[in-house]
């Protein structure tokens, strides 16, 4: 146990003052245990051996991930992305049970109990700490059929002549950012509050969408869509795993993190169909 003879010594001591009774027979050569400690290490050792097992046991159910975890993810990238990952976690982790509530409304997650948000886009709330799972951009398009009616615009200022559609999930959904901080003011009759009914608009002629890559990927692949003004394009944003500060990192919350981190930061294939 790592103890010295001498602090040996002096916790036995210790132990026969408490108990007022003499557990060791001393003499200048040797040690002996006295009946009354003969009868006490027997008692213990039983009692020691138990402890052991707990002790295992502990450590053996803190290396293996179990528990439930509440999630908040937004609709868009919670359904297109993030649902297909979070069934591959389940599989891998059988003893984690996981609560998946997809909402585009931020949610309090101390105030309403979740253990961990999704979120897209710089992170507001310096409470929390945050985790990079992966990258997402920004993408302006249109079908091939509005394009050809109306012509292909040049620069981000061109959109002003064109028919936008309204994502009023953005924080402010009429102005539309561009590198080098460019924000143009855009109209449109059709306004939604998802990006993928938006993508559907857009394909269906009725105007250009300004939505994530994950949203856009498969029309864009397909030539349903047409990518526009790529070369205005902004940074990607980044996609974070947030969770209360001051609060240990439970070893489930740690594995979920990690895998999605794991399997979503490899970057897509790069997006076909662009028109300048």
């Amino acid at each position: 146990m790592g103890t010295s003879s001498g602090q040996a010594s002096k916790l036995v001591s210790k132990l026969e003052a408490e108990l007022g009774v003499r557990l060791l027979h001393r003499t200048t050569r040797a040690l002996a245990a006295t009946e009354a400690g003969q009868t006490y290490f027997d008692r213990l050792r039983g009692l020691l051996d138990e402890f052991d097992a707990l002790d295992t046991e502990t450590r053996n159910a803190a290396l293996l991930p179990r528990g439930k975890i509440r999630l908040s993810a937004p609709l868009s990238f919670g359904t297109i992305r993030l649902a297909p990952r979070l069934a591959d976690f389940a599989k891998a982790y059988p003893e984690i049970a996981l609560d998946v509530h997809f909402s585009d409304r931020l949610v309090n997650l101390v105030d309403e109990g979740f253990d961990m948000a999704v979120r897209v886009g710089k992170p507001g709330d310096t409470t929390l700490i945050a985790r990079n799972l992966c990258n997402s951009q920004l993408i302006v398009a249109a079908s091939p059929a509005y394009l050809a009616a109306r012509g292909v615009p040049q620069t981000p200022q061109d959109l002003a002549g064109h028919d936008c559609l309204i994502d009023t999930n953005y924080r402010d959904p009429q102005r539309w950012s561009f590198a080098q901080n460019q924000r143009v003011v855009v109209a449109g009759r059709l306004t939604f509050s998802n990006a993928s009914a938006c993508m559907i608009a857009a394909e269906a002629g009725l105007g250009i969408a300004s939505s994530p890559d994950f949203v856009l990927a498969d029309s864009l692949a397909s030539g349903r869509l047409v990518r526009l003004l790529a070369a205005y394009e902004e940074p990607p944003m980044g996609v974070f795993a947030l969770y209360p500060s001051g609060r240990h990192l439970a070893l489930k919350m740690r594995v979920l993190i990690d895998f999605l981190a794991q399997h979503l930061l490899h970057p897509s294939k790069p997006l076909p169909n662009r028109m300048e």
